[in-house]
């Protein structure tokens, strides 16, 4: 059965990500958006920090230690991350996206990698006491995005290499890390089937970063171009080896990422959107006597109930979705759901919430929070597949059974 108590380790660690965030993090967060990075020496100090928050339950912990022993018992490792990415998000959305550690590489990795591919490429992150590490996640091209089928990066054999071309765009810490997962095609025609998906490791010939893009929000996060030319990739960089891809194994690799990611992004989505909320919250409190007889003033606590409303219900999709997940069980149609109903709601809380405040929200320098979190909120509609594509998503899992779908 659904749980909506948050678990004892799971309580604290959200309450020692908010009083972090609120005390370090949300006074740094307009400078590190002005200057488009954060620092190198707070996220070294922030991911040592973050592995004291609560030990075994610390959702970026899990990921760095690589694979586990197999339990009986139910995991909580997505419920905890979604409320880790709630809070962070709420403090400043480029951290969470910006913490060292496997990041979206990581779960293809732990989905689709042979025991020896999953000790070799998380081992990286175990120790980064000396040097931080990223991974990353090479799905997306400048013709193929939320049509995962559609990608053009080719693979073909030769000898005990595989040798790839092609260009990747908007890829999260691209430029920094230390192995991408890429996605390829062995034969375009062939659609989903021709599909492999390959750890490329940084420094490997052919290999490049391209641009680091400039964007409207989530400024502080690096996003890169990665271009491969004539890249000679080892064939034991083949997630899950040779025999894995005798049917569609490439795509659905991509596709299981996605059913752990988007509750992420979801969670994410809902952490901004509460940030926009209480600030409207707190505006309309310390400005209005809402308790007036004033039709205005019942327009605002409707509007504020409204917003309120649309998040909690994201929420709870989104634990949901990561309870699917922790127990094993098939959850791509509420893990869409999830991503669908929160990129909005998180989006029309950041608008309700500058229409709250009027001019404040965007023209006063003590409001320039709620206009870094109007740019910010918009790509939570796009990125890991818009919200067009959840929605076609959604409704192919619920009509399954008819003809045509």
């Amino acid at each position: 059965m659904l749980e909506f108590e948050l678990s004892a380790g799971q309580q604290q660690l959200r309450e020692g990500i908010r009083s972090i965030g609120k005390s370090v993090i949300r006074p740094m967060s307009l400078g590190w958006d002005k200057n488009k990075e954060i620092p190198e020496d707070f996220l070294r100090n922030f991911y040592s920090m973050s592995k004291s928050l609560q030990g075994a339950e610390n959702p970026m912990a899990d990921y760095n230690e690589g694979p586990k022993e197999k339990s009986n018992k139910p995991r909580s490792t997505n419920r905890t991350a979604a409320v880790g990415a709630e809070e962070l998000a709420w403090a400043d959305a480029s951290i969470m996206l910006s913490l060292p550690g496997p990041g979206l590489g990581g779960p293809p990795v732990r989905a689709s990698g042979t025991p020896e591919q999953k000790e070799r490429f998380f081992s990286i992150f175990r120790d980064m006491s000396d040097q931080l590490r990223w991974g990353a996640y090479g799905l997306t091209e400048p013709g193929a995005g939320s049509d995962v089928k559609a990608i053009r990066t080719t693979c073909r054999k030769d000898g005990d290499d595989y040798i790839l071309n092609g260009r990747k765009c908007y890829i999260t810490n691209g430029g920094r890390a230390a192995w991408v997962v890429i996605f390829a095609t062995v034969d375009a025609s062939q659609g989903r089937a021709g599909q492999r998906a390959f750890v490329v490791e940084q420094g490997t010939p052919g290999f490049f970063v391209g641009k680091i893009e400039d964007k409207l929000g989530l400024r502080a996060n690096e996003t890169a171009e990665l271009v491969l030319e004539d890249c000679r990739v080892p064939a034991a960089n083949l997630l899950g080896g040779e025999e894995k891809y005798q049917s569609k194994e490439g795509f659905m690799t991509a596709m299981k990422t996605f059913d752990n990611t988007r509750p992420l992004v979801a969670a994410m989505a809902c952490g901004i959107g509460k940030a926009a909320y209480e600030y409207a919250r707190d505006f309309v409190k310390d400005n209005y006597m809402l308790g007036r007889p004033i039709p205005r003033y019942a327009a605002l606590a409707e509007r504020l109930a409204r917003i309120s409303r649309r998040l909690e219900a994201a929420r709870i999709l989104v634990w949901k979705a990561v309870w699917m997940a922790d127990h094993g069980k098939p959850n791509a149609k509420e893990a869409s759901m999830a991503k669908a109903l929160a990129g909005q709601a998180a989006i029309s809380a950041c608008i309700d919430a500058i229409e709250i405040c009027g001019a404040h929200g965007t023209l006063s320098e003590d409001h320039a929070l709620l206009e870094k979190w109007f740019r910010d909120i918009k790509v939570y509609d796009i990125f890991e597949g818009t919200g067009q594509i959840q929605r076609i998503v959604i409704s192919k899992r619920l009509m399954t059974n008819l003809r045509g779908f």
